[in-house]
């Protein structure tokens, strides 16, 4: 969570750029990603939201259009850094 606050996350909610409607659906979705038990649980969450359900298809397009970064921009690092090898640990 702390690597998707940093990169995705905070930048939206401390913006007085940023619409009431796209704070709202980053709220959601951090309680969302909160609510799920566990690292690969969250790590599963953010694999569905890259894929592109409706919802998440809609606050990526909103995050874009308001010059925020998306999960998609961020996919390399995340990939990288949170392996099966992260989640043994």
């Amino acid at each position: 969570m702390q690597f998707l606050g940093e990169r995705v996350f905070d930048p939206i909610l401390n913006s007085a750029d940023a619409s009431e409607q796209l704070k709202k659906a980053v709220r959601l979705t951090i309680t969302r990603m909160r609510g799920q038990s566990g690292a690969a649980k969250m790590i599963q969450y953010y694999w569905s939201a890259i894929v592109g359900t409706e919802k998440s298809v809609r606050v990526a397009t909103m995050m874009r259009n308001e010059g925020f970064t998306r999960f998609e921009e961020v996919i390399d690092e995340f990939r990288s850094r949170f392996t099966d090898d992260w989640l043994r640990k």
